[in-house]
């Protein structure tokens, strides 16, 4: 007895209020089984949110999951999806980005059917994928206890598969960009989960933009709003045609309460950069009067306080931006030798001791100047070296070994400040950086920056002696932060360029910036369903050593344009009429003008017609 109340003693007021609930739904079946299932009093409370939007069977709810990393978000989503085949749904159909991402989804699917006295093979059978880069991932689930029933994967831009589904779970919604999440909503109940912060995906643009917009859809706005103590939000409205549930998970499984370790790794790898979400109080500063500033990454990971408050906003206006990151891709901010990371800021007061508020951030990366010799060697052995991303694909694709000897700058990435979009900022950015790599920013400094000047030479590699050798030690003499484009030499450079996934908006957004296009890939992404796009911008070289004759991008255009014109009838067929004629149009002109240069011939016509 003593034993009992001094574990009694122990329990934490959630876990206690968690076992009491249990012990209320003991009797209710199937409820009752599958909530002892639960972890934490949110999961338990979140899996009768599950339960209740499954037994009303209007198929006009959607349930959205939010929490942060190891809260048990995928567990919860497959012991809905074990109660719902409990209720009799027939058509169920889960997505994520692969199939592998549902390894844990699927765990508590089967969890719950092993509470439910379901068998393998007498109630149910699974299929495996026979992709082999799914690892035999599990992508169907065929029940057959009491009527057909079916858990089917689907790829995220399948929704058109969805016509009969009752169903459909998205787990890490995430990590799905946003179209296509918009795309697969349908006249069906949802379930979906999203980390709002970590590495799975950019949970912010989901919480912020499409939870937004489907509680504002909840019948032309919310009604009544109801918070309960896990973090649940119900919002529904006077009418009613469809219901938005929020859940929020609060307590953690993978770490203890508060603990330190969670914290750390959160601080080390920037896992909870969030912006702040109220609107500018000082105002937008016109374009014109912003300017560019260099960032010295020595001093943004020198772990000064500034420097690291500086970082996080950096590393929330990537993940503001829909741009999913890794913990790789902060190491390759950090130290890599040929990127670049520029920041661009309102006009700055020098009375006020305080961090600037970043407008928009771009990335680089230097590329090309390789050798013709290690040109035609990987071309000989059909194997090109990592990195130069355009170099390379632009050799193969034209054929042409001088492309990969001019040096260019490849945009990485370019984020602009939720609050300051579609403002002109992110194109100001641009411009000043194409000024500054064509040598217009001249250095007026007496003691210019040269962190991060290097140059290219064929052969020197480091050695691993080097690094045993090297002498690690924290730096006193770090140079500022911020330094203006006039305080650093630039990098003399033949050309910009970007490499994105072909849309509508960012094809207007680089013409406007005076980008070309030169390479569309036949194949699309087979996550977002959209084509890469490489586009460049040839900058002044006249006094470079290497110049190359004005015009010489025309001879990539042009050829770029007949192979998409004739591809356009069976690769590129999906297009819209809209970003084809885009494509084709060059910068600075208009496809339809007013004066034509010569009247066109009947047979021109009828190959345009017919073709």
């Amino acid at each position: 007895m003593t034993t009992v109340q001094n574990t009694k003693k122990e329990l934490t007021p959630s876990m206690l209020e968690l076992n009491e609930l249990k012990s209320s739904l003991r009797d209710t079946q199937p409820v009752g089984t599958l909530v002892d299932q639960a972890y934490t009093l949110d999961q338990a409370k979140a899996l009768l949110t599950f339960v209740e939007a499954i037994s009303e069977k209007t198929l006009r709810t959607t349930v959205t999951l939010t929490a942060a990393r190891g809260r048990g978000k995928s567990a919860a989503l497959g012991l809905g999806i074990a109660a719902a085949v409990a209720y009799g749904y027939s058509n169920i159909f889960v997505t994520s980005p692969t199939p592998e991402n549902l390894k844990t989804v699927f765990e508590f699917v089967f969890k719950g059917f092993d509470k439910l006295e379901y068998e393998e093979h007498l109630d149910y059978d699974l299929v495996e994928s026979s992709n082999p880069a799914f690892n035999k991932a599990i992508v169907r689930v065929n029940i057959f206890r009491q009527h057909r029933q079916t858990i089917q994967y689907i790829s995220p831009h399948d929704a058109k598969k969805l016509g009969q589904a009752e169903l459909l779970v998205i787990d890490e919604a995430a990590a799905i960009p946003l179209p296509l999440v918009r795309s697969l909503l349908g006249n069906y109940l949802v379930f979906m989960s999203s980390t709002i912060n970590g590495y799975e995906g950019t949970g912010r643009s989901l919480s912020l933009k499409l939870i937004k917009q489907l509680r504002n859809q909840s019948t032309g706005g919310p009604g009544v709003v109801h918070t309960a103590a896990g973090g649940d939000t119900d919002t529904t409205s006077a009418t009613g045609s469809r219901v938005l549930k929020e859940l929020a998970l609060e307590e953690p499984i993978r770490y203890a309460e508060n603990d330190p370790i969670e914290r750390w790794l959160y601080d080390l790898l920037c896992l909870d950069a969030n912006l702040d979400d109220s609107p500018p109080g000082g105002g937008c500063p016109h374009p014109s009067k912003c300017e560019l500033y260099y960032i010295n990454r020595d001093t943004l990971f020198s772990h000064h306080k500034a420097s690291e408050a500086f970082l996080q906003k950096l590393m929330a206006l990537y993940v503001a931006s829909h741009y999913k990151n890794s913990p790789n891709d902060l190491q390759l901010l950090s130290d890599a030798p040929s990127h670049r990371l520029f920041c661009l800021l309102g006009p700055v007061d020098p009375t006020k001791n305080n961090l600037p508020e970043v407008l928009c951030v771009v990335q680089v990366c230097l590329e090309g100047e390789i050798s013709k010799e290690s040109v035609y060697a990987s071309l000989a052995r059909g194997k090109t070296a990592a990195g130069d991303l355009i170099p390379w694909t632009l050799t193969q694709q034209f054929q042409d070994k001088d492309f990969a000897s001019l040096s260019g700058a490849r945009i990485v990435r370019i984020a602009t400040h939720p609050s300051y979009q579609k403002m002109g900022y992110g194109s100001r950015a641009i411009d000043l950086l194409g000024e500054y790599f064509s040598g217009n920013i001249p250095c007026t400094s007496d003691n210019p920056i040269t962190e991060g000047m290097f140059s290219r030479v064929a052969g020197d590699d480091d050695t691993a002696d080097d690094l045993l050798s090297e002498n690690v030690k924290s730096r006193t003499d770090l140079p500022p932060l911020l330094s203006t484009l006039s305080e650093r030499p630039a990098e003399r450079l033949h050309w910009m360029g970007v490499a994105y996934g072909l849309t509508d908006t960012l094809l207007k957004f680089w013409k406007r910036s005076r980008f070309e296009p030169v390479y569309v890939r036949q194949t699309s992404n087979e996550l977002t369903g959209e084509h890469s796009c490489i586009m460049l911008k040839a900058l002044a070289n006249e006094d470079l050593e290497t110049s190359v004759p004005e015009g010489w991008l025309h001879t990539y255009t042009a050829d770029f344009r007949r192979r998409f014109c004739s591809l356009l009838s069976f690769q590129f067929k999906t297009f819209s009429s809209s970003l084809a004629m885009q494509a084709l149009e060059k910068p600075g002109t208009r496809i339809c003008d007013p004066k034509p240069t010569h009247p066109m011939e009947k047979a021109e016509f009828d190959t345009l017609v017919w073709a």
